[in-house]
């Protein structure tokens, strides 16, 4: 297996089997993404796997089949924030070709455009049976899951992001979060409500999580009508 430096592991040295096998995680996934893998080009597959992160302390197993996650069941609020229509286009790998993921669960949970979650407990703050920004969609025939949500806020200690994970039949599960590009966040944050919170004190490079394949779960949303819109690329190995 070859280690890019974003792995967070000195490149060119050899891993062990207990290094190979905390890489691949729980999925069986590797680590490496788009053309970057140890084989010849001619044998990589066009789809892109990505590496798995933590889902952290902000998961709750809702079960809320929706696309739109903006708004909080009980009383039908909007989350307020800049549209942001997030699409999964999920593969899976099968001797060395890539075919859509069907009727996979992608479960998606974000905090609001003040940093907030929704069902959790802080500290002052109690968001507890509120269910905005979270909800899950399964992969159509073409391995899509799309989702209409806001642009992310940010909040002490984390880079802007949105948490992920994608069930299989087979009872596996890919966790991992969606990184943005700095200029547009820099765009959004400029803009109400995110503005009223203040600038973040924490970009990309600065988040510990990032470091390690961050840059390889990177998105830069396009505009799209009054707001933006962004498509993220992955694939499994069963």
């Amino acid at each position: 297996m070859i280690i890019m430096e974003s792995d967070g592991i000195r490149p060119g040295r050899v891993l062990t089997r207990r290094e190979v096998v905390a890489l691949i995680g729980m999925s069986g996934a590797s680590v490496l993404a788009g053309r970057a893998a140890a084989q010849p080009a001619a044998a990589t597959p066009a789809c892109v796997v990505r590496p798995q992160q933590t889902e952290g302390p902000y998961f709750v197993d809702e079960r809320l089949h929706r696309s739109d996650i903006r708004s909080d069941p009980a009383s039908g609020e909007l989350r307020p924030g800049t549209v942001l229509d997030l699409a999964f286009s999920v593969s899976r790998i099968s001797g060395g070709a890539c075919a859509p993921l069907v009727s996979a669960p992608v479960d998606v949970w974000h905090c609001d455009a003040l940093g907030a979650y929704s069902d959790f407990q802080y500290t002052g703050a109690n968001t507890v049976g509120r269910k905005f920004l979270r909800g899950y969609q399964a992969t159509d025939a073409a391995g899509l899951a799309r989702f209409t949500t806001i642009y992310p806020g940010w909040y002490q200690g984390r880079a802007v992001h949105i948490h992920f994970k994608i069930r299989t039949a087979q009872g596996q599960a890919f966790t991992s979060q969606i990184y943005f590009d700095e200029a547009v966040t820099d765009r959004v944050h400029a803009l109400e409500p995110y503005a009223r919170r203040g600038q973040r004190r924490l970009r990309n490079e600065g988040d510990g999580l990032y470091r390690h394949g961050g840059r390889q779960l990177t998105v830069t949303p396009a505009t799209s009508g009054p707001g933006y819109a962004t498509t993220f690329d992955i694939a499994l190995s069963p």
